[in-house]
């Protein structure tokens, strides 16, 4: 067998144009230094990454760095779905970051150029083909968002978050390395098919202890980035002491980060026996406890936080699945992980559209505040509220919010199909738990305003929100409604 790896230039094309946008971000920081042409650069660069992941994704599977059989690098349908999501996410969180950094206190080079390297890592994670791939695409992902949380000047609760999340975060890659690590002692392999592969063929290595540790490790390492309880509570934390647009980009591209690195490694790598019911556990655990905490927050960036993790229960709960023998038959299996990953972009859709709203509604460079401070918001601002509420419904499965309405459908789908009834129930009931907060605080935005001041920059007579925020609610809220228009035609790119 010849020991030198092929390279695809055009596979690696959307990787190129992610990571030369952070190059061109540092570039023109430093010979424009003009914060308006940076963000340009940046916001350039990520349209770019899309529609290069995109057009290279419309043909077959790429493949690249490969030894034999086992590729390093696999770009097909869903890694183009993956690589252009991402790209779009960071173009979206730069036009909600144009308040925040108009305000002086966030550096815009370091800021436009971390985003462009977190970028990076979300492109290569979908296409990851080995362990190693993936966990360095995630660090990749993951590490300069330790940075952007706590990037603003002064700011003691960002740099209270900052800490909070690199150190779990830096726990959660320790365990997921160990099991890469003993995983390979065990197998003698690192690309996710040649893992599948020799454990299927090899059923007695399952009966190893070493085994289940090394399993064990690494979806309970990657539960900790999907934010899934027990290991979620860094992410309200976080989110609340982060500025606004980067609690948009942890909520959405963070977690779909999470949400791919897991599915990655259970649908090619590790045995649907032994994962399932972990994450059927996990499913209901994080479902169930997001949803109970969300009913009492009262600040809103701390209940979109925890309806966040609730969201990451029903993400996981198609792959519970995988515990039933119905549930790995080969079409049952391939319609659960469609189902996961197709809920995925519903979410961070909605998600984005809501934080959107958020930023729409409030100072430039302030953080989430209370839900009172959101209170009667739509009457002042009707478009702004009109699409919040919109993204609230759509999150809580809800015409007409359609898109998520699908979402929940195709989850419930996938379960029963997979004889899971039990764990559609537990769904079904939780999801009745969201909508009590969800439809409080869409209905709050309508509340008469009473005699309570209205909070800073929400006032009648202060000026309407910066037209890059205007713009990013109107398509991320365009967007979300034409998915849950045409929902099969994220269902058909979930399953490529």
């Amino acid at each position: 067998m010849s020991l030198v790896q092929s390279v695809d230039n055009v596979a690696l094309l959307p990787a190129y144009l992610a990571a030369g946008t952070a190059v061109l971000v540092l570039l023109a920081d430093l010979l424009v230094a003009r914060a308006a042409a940076t963000v340009a650069v940046a916001a350039a660069g990520a349209a770019a990454t899309a529609l290069g992941a995109a057009l290279v994704g419309t043909g077959a599977a790429r493949r690249t760095f490969c030894v034999g059989a086992d590729c390093s690098y696999v770009f097909g349908g869903r890694a183009a779905l993956v690589g252009a999501l991402f790209a779009l996410l960071t173009l979206g969180v730069l036009a909600l970051s144009g308040p925040l950094l108009r305000a002086g206190r966030t550096p815009a080079g370091e800021y436009c150029f971390l985003l462009a390297c977190s970028m990076t890592g979300g492109v290569v994670l979908g296409a990851a083909g080995d362990l190693i791939t993936l966990i360095v695409a995630l660090e990749t992902l993951t590490l300069p968002l330790y940075v952007l949380v706590g990037l603003r000047r002064g700011s003691l609760a960002g740099a209270e978050a900052a800490v909070t999340f690199f150190v779990v975060s830096v726990v959660a890659t320790t365990l997921t390395l160990l099991g890469a690590a003993l995983l390979y002692a065990v197998t003698g392999g690192l690309h996710l098919g040649r893992l599948g592969a020799t454990l299927a063929e090899r059923p007695a290595l399952l009966d190893v202890p070493l085994t289940t540790a090394a399993v064990a490790l690494v979806v309970l390492g990657l539960a900790f980035k999907v934010a899934a309880v027990p290991f979620h509570a860094w992410a309200p934390a976080t989110y609340d002491g982060a500025p606004l647009p980067v609690a948009a980009y942890l909520s959405t591209a963070s977690k779909l980060g999470g949400v791919v690195a897991l599915l990655a490694v259970v649908e090619h790598a590790l045995p649907p026996a032994t994962t399932g019911p972990v994450l059927a556990l996990l499913a209901v655990l994080t479902m169930t406890v997001g949803n109970l905490v969300a009913l009492r927050q009262r600040r809103t960036v701390r209940l979109l936080a925890w309806s966040s993790v609730a969201q990451a229960g029903y993400i996981l709960a198609p792959l519970g699945a995988l515990a039933l023998a119905a549930g790995r038959a080969g079409d049952v299996r391939a319609t659960a992980y469609a189902a996961a990953v197709a809920y995925a972009v519903f979410f961070v859709l909605l998600e984005l559209a809501a934080f959107a709203a958020v930023v729409a509604l409030r100072p430039a460079d302030a953080d989430g505040g209370t839900l009172d401070d959101l209170r009667g918001a739509a009457r002042r601002r009707p478009w702004v509220g009109a699409a919040f509420a919109l993204a609230l419904t759509g999150l809580a499965g809800l015409p007409p919010g359609l898109a998520g309405l699908f979402a929940k459908v195709t989850v419930v789908r996938a379960l029963l199909d997979g004889g899971a009834g039990w764990l559609a129930l537990v769904v079904a009931v939780n999801a009745v738990f969201g909508l009590a907060y969800y439809l409080r605080l869409a209905a709050l935005l309508y509340a008469p305003a009473g005699t309570a001041p209205a909070p800073d920059g929400d006032r009648p007579g202060q000026r309407a929100p910066a037209r890059a925020v205007a713009v990013t609610l109107a398509v991320a809220t365009v967007v979300a409604v034409a998915v849950g228009l045409a929902p099969q035609l994220v269902l058909d790119l979930a399953g490529r």
